[in-house]
């Protein structure tokens, strides 16, 4: 008996990264995958001077929270925040996050 979908076999030979993305797909981890990925990729996101100065980055309801140590920079972020969220866009996408957070 042979199925159609995700979770039929695939007889021809696949790059590596179609097939990560196609079981990213089949189990449905493609936006928790994102996630993960834009808070790996924070410090390259917005350089080494942003980096140093965050103590925490995370994502809940798809609002990214990032907390500061440092007022200046915070305030500098903040003013900067729709260029931020740009950047995320042009990297992950819509719909991985809507709001970036500045505790």
């Amino acid at each position: 008996m042979e199925r159609d979908g995700y979770f039929s076999r695939k007889k021809e030979v696949a790059p590596l990264e179609s097939a990560f993305n196609d079981l990213l797909k089949a189990y449905r981890l493609e936006g928790k995958f994102r996630e993960k990925s834009l808070v790996h990729d924070w410090v390259d996101l917005v350089g080494k001077t942003i980096a140093d100065r965050t103590t925490s980055v995370f994502i809940r309801d798809k609002k990214l929270f990032v907390k500061l140590s440092s007022g200046p920079i915070k305030k500098e972020l903040l003013m900067n925040k729709s260029k931020v969220l740009t950047l995320i866009y042009e990297k992950y996408g819509n719909g991985v996050i809507e709001d970036l957070i500045c505790l």
